[in-house]
């Protein structure tokens, strides 16, 4: 006998779990820039069926982290410094709106959830766990974003935080680089659980401060003397 289908809830659930694991695989460059994947391969690597690896590429396309290339396969998109810039433009607007938002319309469960997250992140600056620090940020992006409640910015934003995830674990996760990420993260974090509107914006200002100027260096370094 056949096993049944999945009902639609828990199809939904298995697709998240695959976006999840191979979203982090690509951010971390466990599937590097230009590799060729199939739905076969990353479904027998991953341990999940076709269908849901399946609607989780189509999801990460969407994304820009994948192309999806008819009859030949899907490749992880190139890191691209300029887009990267292009991209922070538009992010620093939503991030500063939804940031303040978040600090004004949190629950009493999020502000927890938020205070936790900021010392999760002043223990990554003493440990420079980079994956730590990175499924971190992740949980940080989501809670602002559900905090904020406006699903506008949450559909801008989910096509932004994977590039921008994956480019700074690329960048800028050295040695000096991780520890003062997590501190802006975690000023971001603080202030969004304290309610403090103004302080969120603030905060959310200094990180892309500080994102921009780690990307523009990349740049900087890249050109030819």
């Amino acid at each position: 006998m056949r096993g049944r289908r999945a009902p639609p809830e828990a199809q939904a659930t298995l697709t998240e779990q695959a976006y999840r694991a191979i979203e982090e695989a690509i951010v971390t460059l466990a599937v590097p820039p230009g590799e060729v994947v199939s739905e076969a391969q990353l479904s027998q690597r991953l341990g999940f069926g076709r269908t849901p690896v399946r609607e989780a590429l189509q999801r990460l396309a969407r994304e820009r982290l994948v192309r999806i290339l008819p009859r030949r396969g899907i490749v992880v998109s190139a890191v691209d410094v300029g887009e990267q810039l292009r991209l922070l433009e538009v992010r620093r607007e939503i991030e500063r709106l939804i940031a303040r938002t978040a600090a004004r319309r949190a629950d009493e469960a999020q502000r927890t959830r938020f205070r936790e997250i900021a010392a999760g992140m002043e223990a990554v600056a003493d440990s420079r766990d980079a994956t730590q620090f990175l499924r971190l940020d992740r949980a940080l992006n989501l809670l602002v974003l559900e905090a904020a409640r406006n699903e506008f910015a949450a559909a801008a934003m989910a096509l932004m935080h994977g590039l921008s995830r994956r480019f700074w674990f690329i960048h800028g996760r050295g040695p000096a680089g991780l520890p003062a990420a997590a501190a802006e993260h975690a000023a971001l974090a603080r202030a969004v659980a304290a309610g403090d509107a103004n302080a969120a914006a603030a905060a959310s200002d200094a990180l892309l401060d500080y994102i921009e100027a780690f990307t523009r260096a990349t740049l900087e370094a890249g050109r030819p003397s």
